[in-house]
């Protein structure tokens, strides 16, 4: 049976509604000082989808909702539920920008994404890893891409595919691309390209390399006008 995306989104908030849920989340409160302060689901989700708190104090919510989802546990099914949900509009953006390199069907793309979501939130290591939002996202897009990029290579090994169905540049044209423009204006050629190539926004980019939006936003526009100068060199 197929479902939309928005209707998979509607029924995770749908459960967070039921008593088995909220009873879930009373012990998840009680075991974690990051999440006393909310009285349901929806105060939590309001905090982690807003502007106003800043973004460590969202870190580390998303951090014991995390710590909660890996524990062998009743509770664990409401951390992963609400994490889901709080990464929501990052992992539709990485579903968009599935959808345009063509790397499947929607259905197809949406169940790849929940699932990647759901493994890398059960076995993400908390330990190494510090910002608990871009890591599950970048990794998410890039192991999806990765699948993506073999699956390609393994069918154009047996002449099987059509080169106008396959939308993203794979394998070694990608890593020469990503090179070349490297080299012509450097360690931000990899940041133009993610935004320009690749779908991100300058906001996520901002996220996923640890800067404000205005140095991300500062350092792309400068990238480009030395990539600019550069292929004017060529004219």
């Amino acid at each position: 049976m197929s479902f939309e995306w928005h209707e998979i989104h509607d029924s995770l908030v749908m459960t967070t509604n039921t008593l088995r849920f909220q009873k879930s989340f009373q012990s998840l409160r009680r075991g974690n000082p990051a999440l006393a302060d909310f009285v349901d689901p929806a105060a939590l989700l309001d905090v982690l989808h807003g502007a106003v708190d800043p973004a460590e104090r969202k870190n580390r919510i998303l951090r014991a909702l995390t710590s909660a989802a890996q524990v062998d546990d009743p509770a664990s099914e409401c951390a992963l539920t609400l994490l889901l949900l709080a990464l929501w509009p990052g992992l539709d953006a990485v579903r968009r920008r599935l959808l345009w390199r063509k790397t499947g069907s929607p259905d197809d793309v949406s169940s790849d994404v929940l699932a990647r979501a759901t493994e890398t939130l059960r076995g993400l290591d908390l330990r190494r890893v510090s910002r608990i939002a871009a890591t599950v996202l970048r990794n998410v897009e890039r192991d999806a891409l990765r699948a993506h990029c073999r699956e390609t290579a393994r069918w154009r090994s047996v002449g099987d595919v059509d080169p106008d169905a396959v939308g993203s540049t794979c394998g070694a044209e990608a890593i020469f691309l990503r090179r070349d423009v490297e080299q012509l204006i450097g360690r931000d050629g990899d940041l133009v390209l993610r935004v320009a190539v690749d779908g991100f926004t300058q906001s996520e980019i901002a996220g996923t390399l640890g800067l404000s939006e205005a140095a991300a936003r500062k350092r792309y526009q400068r990238a480009k006008r030395r990539l600019r100068e550069a292929f004017d060199e060529f004219v």
